[in-house]
Order: structure tokens, then sequence, then C-alpha cells
């Protein structure tokens, strides 16, 4: 009886010696988005698309339920992938792979895009989106190559030579410059850093007419928003392709900078940072 009173206080002292270490603010795991409700997933979307915008912005977008819906299903379908053995295949494979290779080039992307007095996230993420972080040397069917998916002639508006689109150090200063000028031209918008996002896949020019045409004092709140949702008024390449750039930013940037939350066993993507 004694050994058993021993050996019961023995781990009353060690569950209080693990809670009273524990670092103030820490809390114990939540569950992984994977296993998550919808209604939780939901939740877990609104607030940290929230975080992201305040944090490239210093302002709080006003979603819309239905533009976050758009984010979610994004999320989901990256989340489908985690740990899918699927190799490592652009579009479909593991994304463990593509946080991996984010790691890599994380630096050079935060240095850029800082020194153009641009949000480090929208660097980081941007060229997740384009490329996965795969510096593409062979031109798609529009042309484009390299990390940041640059058309020659696009690329060539900002400075790069043939051989510049892949070398990442100068196409990340040229997408840093690219987001800059959108920031500029939407630089009345509450959302221009999404609007810039758009116009970086979709072309400044058709950003405004599109605004020009949809935007209106009742919807203004959440442009990005409105474009979204009024899609079906919008040319095909819209449609099939522009929809879709922004959710897939947002919620790439979800995944990394809270990688735990969806099992990726590494920090956020942001904390990749060049050493001074």
């Amino acid at each position: 009886m004694k050994a058993k009173r021993v050996l019961i206080f023995s781990l009353i002292a060690l569950i209080l010696v693990a809670v009273i270490s524990r670092p103030a603010g820490a809390q114990q795991p939540a569950a992984l988005y994977q296993q998550m409700t919808l209604t939780q997933r939901a939740a877990f979307v609104t607030e940290k698309a929230r975080e992201i915008s305040r944090t490239i912005s210093g302002n709080n977008y006003e979603f819309t339920a239905a533009f976050e819906m758009e984010i979610q299903k994004a999320v989901d379908m990256y989340a489908r992938r985690i740990g899918n053995n699927a190799g490592d295949g652009p579009g479909k494979g593991d994304v463990r792979f593509v946080f991996e290779r984010g790691q890599t080039v994380a630096p050079v992307l935060i240095k850029a895009f800082k020194g153009r007095n641009v949000s480090p996230l929208i660097g980081l993420y941007l060229p997740l989106v384009e490329s996965e972080y795969v510096n593409i040397s062979s031109p798609n069917s529009m042309g484009a190559v390299g990390m940041f998916q640059f058309l020659p002639q696009t690329g060539k508006n900002y400075g790069l030579s043939a051989e510049d689109l892949l070398d990442i150090d100068k196409s990340a200063d040229a997408a840093a410059r690219y987001i800059t000028d959108g920031l500029n031209t939407f630089s009345a918008d509450k959302m221009k850093e999404a609007l810039a996002l758009l116009a970086y896949n979709r072309g400044g020019k058709a950003v405004e007419q599109d605004i020009a045409a949809l935007v209106n004092d009742q919807n203004r709140a959440c442009s990005i928003c409105a474009l979204t949702e009024q899609r079906d008024k919008l040319d095909k390449t819209f449609r099939s392709e522009n929809v879709y750039y922004v959710p897939r930013w947002f919620a790439a940037a979800i995944i990394g900078e809270n990688p735990q939350a969806f099992g990726l066993s590494t920090r956020a993507l942001s904390s990749f940072d060049a050493k001074p």
C-alpha cells in the first residue's frame, strides 16, 4: 500500500512539473485541420485568413462568407495532398515536398520582397501558387518560365533577360516590383494586396476593367469578393483560372504559416529568414 501511495505521489509530481514548466501561453495541440468538422474548418479558415490579411496589409479585410468558402476549398485541396504518397508531381504530389523546397528559397524571397517594401508573405507564397517552388525551365503553353512564371515579354519589361528568368534572385526582385506596381495601381482600394496578386495572374489592365464593370458602392468593401462572386459575368480565362488564384494564395499562406495544424513537422515558412 505504501509503495502504491509513493507511485501515485510521484505521478502527481511529474504532472505538476510538466504544467509548471510549460511556456506561458502554450496550449495543448488542437485537432489537426484534417480531423476537424466542417464547421471547425470554416472557423479556422476565417480566423487564419484574417490574420494573414492583417499581416500583409495592416488592415482587417472584410471577406464575405462566400469568399472565405473559396479559401477553404483551396485549403482542403492542398490538405488532401499532405501525405498522399503521390510522389512529387507538380499540382498533385505530396505537399510536404513543396514546403521543403519553400524552406530552401525562403531567405531569398523574404529579402527580395522586404527590399521593395512589400510584405514578405506575398513573396513567400506567390511562387508556391505559380510553380510550387520549382524553377521551371520548359515554357508552358503561354511561354512562361521560371519559379515566378514570367512571360518573356513581361520579364523584359522588368529588365530580365531570357537567362534572368531562371535566376531566382533576379526574378524574385522583378516579381516584387510587379506586385509594387499593382499596389500602386489599386492603392485606393482597401484590398489592394489581394488585387495586386490577382493582377499578377490576370494583368493589371484586365483587373482594372473588371473592377470598373462589377465593383460598386454596395460591394466595394470586398472588391476581390465581388469579382469572385460575379465570375459568370467575366471572361472564360477568369472563370477557369484567375478566379482561383487569390483563394489559393491565401490557402497556401494559411498552411505555410500554420504547418503543425496540418501535421507538417516544420515551422512557419516566414521564420526561415536569412540571418543578418
